[in-house]
């Protein structure tokens, strides 16, 4: 007969180390919940975890990625429309440094070849519309370096002539893709330096422009940094990917195949950029970079 506490024993001896697998599945249980209780024991993880969840950065980046796909590509198919030869051709250039090397580059020059008769359809007034109508990723980069830094919307009378002219900006820099990669001829590790300070310089610039100033320069800089440094790096590590899985996606769909990749394509160019924003004003209001940057209190901001 068992003596009280028996049964326990015997259970306690059943799920002790000489039972077959217990070890790992309790290695596996201690690894989750240290894992769990990691955003409580570093502070600064809690903060970057639940500002991430406040930005919706899933929800962003698709935002963005349609934006781009509906208004900005139109007008970059417009732009170049109405531009010589030698820009259709870097335009192209640029596709091809962004996809990799499978880019359907003849397509798109000849996408990009019919001057007159886009000229014939658009003319001044369509080309005013579809630009107008791309401010709409202006717009929306706007929402979220207002949602990172807890700002209210800015009013149009504030912001209309900065969606235009950041719009402006950020055409001009994609359109210097291709040359900037190359180094302008110095080389690849050059290219790779002057493309790391362009895009650090423009997220710098997107940021204080579509704030309208409400944020000074500096505490702006560390999303600057991980925007800027996170999309070259990704950039460069989707030239391994991309260009397999286009391969895949026109094989299997076709023509929609690009469709496809490119709408996924820009969704994690979406991501990235969402979060080196969202982790920068995170890193500007912690530890000592709110002396060192001057990064203004919650109740400081207007």
């Amino acid at each position: 007969m068992n003596r009280p506490g028996d049964s326990s024993d015997a259970d306690a001896d059943a799920d002790g180390p000489d039972r077959p697998g217990t070890g790992g599945r309790s290695r596996l249980t201690g690894l989750t919940r240290a894992a769990a209780d990691l955003p409580t024991r570093v502070p600064v993880l809690g903060r970057m975890l639940r500002r991430l969840n406040e930005v919706n950065t899933m929800e962003a980046a698709a935002r963005l990625a349609a934006q781009v796909f509906l208004a900005a590509l139109p007008l970059l198919i417009v732009a170049a429309a109405f531009t010589p030869k030698p820009v259709k051709n870097l335009v192209a250039d640029d596709f091809k440094a962004l996809m990799g090397d499978s880019a359907p580059v003849e397509e798109v020059r000849r996408t990009f070849a019919a001057h007159g008769t886009t000229g014939q359809s658009f003319g001044a007034v369509g080309i005013v519309v579809t630009l107008l109508s791309a401010t709409a990723l202006s717009r929306a980069i706007q929402r979220i370096c207002e949602r990172c830094w807890d700002l209210p919307k800015g009013g149009a009378r504030l912001t209309a002539w900065r969606w235009l002219a950041w719009l402006l900006g950020w055409l001009a820099v994609l359109l210097l893709q291709a040359p900037l990669r190359h180094g302008f001829g110095a080389g690849a590790w050059v290219g790779v330096l002057l493309s790391l300070t362009a895009s650090v310089l423009l997220w710098w610039w997107t940021q204080h422009l579509l704030l309208g100033g409400r944020i000074g320069w500096l505490p702006l800089l560390p999303g600057a940094v991980l925007a800027g440094g996170g999309m070259v790096a990704f950039l460069h590590a989707s030239r391994l990917v991309t260009p397999q899985s286009l391969r895949r996606s026109i094989d299997q769909f076709g023509a929609l195949g690009l469709v496809f990749t490119m709408l996924s394509w820009l969704i994690a160019v979406g991501c990235v950029l969402v979060v080196g924003l969202t982790l920068g004003q995170v890193i500007a209001s912690s530890g000592p970079f709110p002396r060192w940057l001057g990064t203004p209190m919650a109740g400081d901001r207007s």
